[in-house]
């Protein structure tokens, strides 16, 4: 699926917000922020900053983003739930966000306890994510 910068910028920059909602980035956060930002096409070096400083930076808005589609919302929640899980501990303020990001792009809430439930489930870091299905494009 192609995508616009600003929908890939929106995406590394929302799960970049959610992985300070329980105020500490682990490991497999980081392993699979930089996979997702090389998938969208960002610098190694403009990843690496980004994650370090995500805690600390207050400058950046902490507002759910929206998305040009439903579908592209919907592989950012499902890559989401994979990263809010990667650390083994699903925090209730990483769940009220992405049910924000829901809400804002008008996503069907049942379909999102679902998702959230199956992910859950899950005891492992995810092999295949959604993001490997996107492709920025330029126009």
């Amino acid at each position: 699926m192609d995508i616009s910068i600003l929908d890939g910028t929106n995406y590394f920059k929302g799960l970049l917000l959610l992985i300070r909602k329980d105020r500490k980035v682990s490991d497999p956060e980081v392993q699979l922020m930089m996979r997702i930002g090389k998938t969208l096409g960002f610098e190694r070096e403009f990843c690496e900053n980004a994650i370090t400083e995500i805690l600390e930076n207050e400058h950046i808005v902490d507002a759910p983003p929206e998305f040009s589609s439903e579908g592209i919302a919907k592989k950012f929640i499902k890559d989401g739930l994979g990263i809010a899980l990667s650390d083994e501990e699903y925090h209730s303020a990483e769940e009220e966000w992405l049910l924000s990001v829901a809400r804002v792009n008008g996503l069907d809430p049942e379909w999102f306890r679902e998702e959230s439930s199956g992910a859950a489930e899950r005891k492992h870091l995810p092999v295949r994510m959604e993001v490997d299905d996107l492709t920025l494009t330029y126009s």
